[in-house]
Parts: structure tokens; C-alpha cells; sequence
């Protein structure tokens, strides 16, 4: 039996033990009455970057951006026990819609997996198709309070600052997100 074959079975199964399976960025497959349907993502993913010391306004912004239709990737959400960490990250990066950096006094200057996410997601920005609108964005730096934002970054692309006003701020970034899922090209499936 091939990989994909022996993975074709595992699905089967957990389907037909009532599970649902989802697979990351692009839908779930849950048994129906004519036997298995795929029900795509629709709300736009989003991939949320952040230092350890910024875990709770990293969840209270998924918590904002859930609210607001979207479907935010949260490694401490996200991540199982014994999974390979550096490559669900990737993974969940290339799949995702917009990758949203958040940036704070602490993480502004801390080395680290951040750094690297960010890193990473400013390579998979540059791989992408140029597109014909110059609105294409998929890294978006946000601010949970005032802090420098990296040159590379603040001298190419727009940052939105989530203070004083949260809800402006996630009102703004989620427009943001909604344009560049709406816009979503052909590469996003691949």
C-alpha cells in the first residue's frame, strides 16, 4: 500500500467512526448521506506571529480576528503533542491567507522563533506571483503598543497599531485580510 493510499484509509476510517478530518488551509471531509463531502475553508487564514511574553494579546487578537469571520492559525491552538514544530509552523504559513506579525517592545529586539516566522514568511512573500494589483499583501505588521517596527519591514509595508483603539485596529487589519482572501490567486491551493 502506497503513503498516500495508507492515508486515503486512515481518512476513510476516522470518517467513518463519525470524525470529522480537517486538513489546514484548505477544508474538512465529514461523512454525509451520500457517503463523504469536502466542505472548503471560506473565511480567510491567518497566520499569527508573536513572542512568548505576548501570549495573551496574541489570543485575544485571534479571539478578534475568529470573531470577525476569520481563521486565525495560533500555535499554542495549533501545535499537537509530538508533531513536528518547525514544520507545522512552515506549513502554516504557506497555507495561510496573510501572516500577521505582531510586534511589541519584547519582541522587537528578541532573537528567536519569531524572528525566524518572520523571516520565513517575508521569503514565501517574495515567492509568490506578482499579481496585477499593488493592494497584494500577506505580511502585515501589527503593534500591540508603541514600539519600533524592524526597517526591512516599516520601510515597505504599513503597520496597524492596535492601541489606543483595539477595535479600530482589528477593524483595519481585518480589511486587510478580507482584501487578500478575496483576491486570492491560484498559488494559494498549491
Amino acid at each position: 500500500m502506497t503513503e498516500r493510499e495508507t492515508l486515503a484509509e486512515i481518512v476513510r476510517k476516522a470518517l467513518d467512526a463519525g470524525q470529522t478530518v480537517e486538513i489546514d488551509g484548505l477544508g474538512t471531509f465529514q461523512a454525509s448521506a451520500e457517503g463523504y463531502e469536502f466542505l472548503p475553508q471560506t473565511c480567510p487564514q491567518v497566520f499569527v506571529a508573536y513572542v512568548a511574553e505576548d501570549l495573551a494579546p496574541a489570543r485575544r487578537l485571534s479571539e478578534s480576528l475568529r470573531a470577525e469571520g476569520c481563521a486565525p492559525w495560533l500555535d499554542k491552538d495549533k501545535l499537537l503533542p509530538g508533531q513536528n514544530w518547525p514544520r507545522a509552523i512552515e506549513r502554516g504559513i504557506e497555507v495561510s491567507d496573510a501572516f500577521v506579525a505582531c510586534f511589541s517592545r519584547r519582541s522587537a529586539l528578541k532573537r528567536g522563533q519569531f524572528q525566524s516566522e518572520l523571516r520565513y514568511a517575508l521569503d514565501r512573500a517574495r515567492q509568490r506571483p506578482l499579481v496585477d494589483t499593488l493592494e497584494a499583501v500577506f505580511v502585515i505588521p501589527v503593534r500591540f503598543e508603541e514600539c519600533a517596527v524592524p526597517r526591512r519591514i516599516s520601510d515597505q509595508v504599513q503597520y496597524v497599531d492596535l492601541f489606543p483603539d483595539w477595535e479600530k485596529g482589528v477593524r483595519r487589519l481585518v480589511k486587510a485580510i478580507q482584501r487578500t482572501a478575496r483576491d486570492r490567486p491560484l498559488w494559494a491551493l498549491s
